[in-house]
């Protein structure tokens, strides 16, 4: 096992490009279980959730290639064996893989998710659309069976607006008999990006990224070439370094309307920033002043990005509000950041910041992965040297960070942990 160590001071200047979008890697890659030729993607981001994602297509059949950020899936082959348990304990996506399996064989057997904790994120809302799609779903010995004799198009209405619900109906309703309408869908951008790929698959698919899909079923879907949208938790995530310790530094690849809640916060702080078509440039104003965030559903200010947003309040004037709607126990981030002399407390669902304080390096540990992001970014505030476990939830999701951060001029690095290491974070 790794750590990260951070010395803080430096102020980071350059260009960082961003790479492909998790959140839509992590689907794109079960839906072309769907295909009956090979798919290949293109711009996928190097992290540990794609590696997992690619043994488990693996080991139900399928034909794996990588080159560089390309991947080839040849899913001819693939049979419906069961994934109770292993790597699909590794990450929450792995339940698209209900989805994608149950659209093409009619059945599926996955164990329960795993990934970060973020509190209750029940998974009720897809097996309603399971169900209204003529399945029949259980819960046994902890694994998730799901079987049907034939999947029919069904008018379905999601009581909560849930990504992982509207992808993962999708993903069963493109290869169902009939239309299926889901209601109350959720509108992010990597659900445009899924419905993209499943046309280009064949698939017949209206209103992605409004609050009603339509969906005609079709019999067939053939292999394609796509390629990913960039990661705007990612560039937000630097957006916010950018504007917590930054001098200049330039975005790239990165595609600004999927950031505007953001960035209207940044830019109230007091954040200088520059909008090109694929590309930001963010400049820290001389005085960053507090402001309150309320995270919601798309288009509103994401929960992925609450907690990076904490970190740079320690360093704003005066006292800010983060209240977090969608995940209310994702404030585990909170006691580190004291440990770092951050002054912020936590009442119900929102997390209080009191700046500007100077922060101080501690050891501290990354409770889940965007958890890890505020740690660092604390981290390159901070005096002296920050040393964070807890790496294997950041490398889920941000590909290559070191590296990005060394080349902006950041002091950061990694290092083994001994053996009494492991054992005191096993332990913690």
């Amino acid at each position: 096992m790794q750590k990260i160590l951070v010395e803080g001071g430096n102020l980071l200047k350059g260009k960082v490009k961003i790479s492909g979008a998790k959140n839509s890697a992590v689907a794109l890659l079960p839906a072309a279980i769907l295909a009956e030729s090979s798919v290949t993607i293109e711009g996928l981001p190097e992290i540990s959730d794609v590696e997992t994602l690619s043994d488990l297509l693996e080991e139900i059949g399928g034909k794996v290639s990588k080159s560089d950020q390309t991947i080839t899936i040849d899913p001819s082959a693939m049979t419906s064996m069961p994934l109770p348990n292993g790597k699909v304990k590794k990450l929450r996506a792995s339940y698209y893989f209900m989805g994608a399996m149950l659209g093409r064989f009619k059945q599926a057997v996955i164990g329960l998710p795993g990934g970060c904790y973020l509190g209750p994120r029940p998974i009720d809302q897809h097996i309603k659309g399971f169900e209204a799609l003529g399945a029949k779903v259980t819960n046994e010995q902890g694994a998730i069976y799901l079987r049907a004799d034939e999947l029919r198009g069904a008018r379905i209405y999601l009581d909560v607006p849930s990504v992982g619900a509207t992808i993962n109906i999708m993903l069963a309703a493109v290869r169902a008999k009939g239309k299926t309408i889901i209601e109350n869908a959720a509108k992010e951008p990597e659900i445009i990006d899924v419905a993209t790929l499943l046309t280009s698959m064949g698939a017949k698919i209206k209103g992605a990224g409004t609050d009603v899909i339509r969906i005609e079923g079709v019999d067939h879907l053939h292999g394609c070439r796509h390629t990913i949208i960039p990661d705007r938790i990612e560039a937000g995530t630097y957006t916010i370094l950018a504007a917590s310790q930054g001098e200049e530094v330039v975005i790239d690849n990165v595609i600004p309307q999927h950031l505007e809640s953001l960035l209207a916060k940044l830019r109230e702080m007091g954040v200088e920033i520059v909008e090109g078509e694929e590309q930001l440039t963010v400049r820290p104003g001389a005085r960053l002043n507090s402001v309150d965030v309320k995270t919601l559903v798309y288009p509103g200010f994401p929960t992925d990005l609450q907690q990076p947003f904490t970190a740079l309040l320690t360093k704003a004037n005066g006292t800010g509000v983060i209240t977090d709607t969608i995940y209310q126990a994702r404030f585990k981030h909170i006691d580190e950041l004291r440990r770092m002399n951050a002054q912020v407390k936590v009442e119900g669902g929102a997390s209080i910041v009191t700046g500007a304080v100077k922060l101080e390096g501690a050891k501290v540990k990354a409770s889940d992965l965007r958890a890890g992001a505020a740690l660092i970014i604390a981290a390159l505030m901070a005096d002296g040297v920050t040393e964070i476990t807890g790496v294997e939830h950041i490398d889920r999701g941000y590909e290559r960070i070191t590296e990005k951060l060394l080349a902006l001029g950041a002091n950061i690095w990694r290092e083994e942990m001994s053996e009494q290491e492991v054992e005191q974070f096993q332990n913690s």
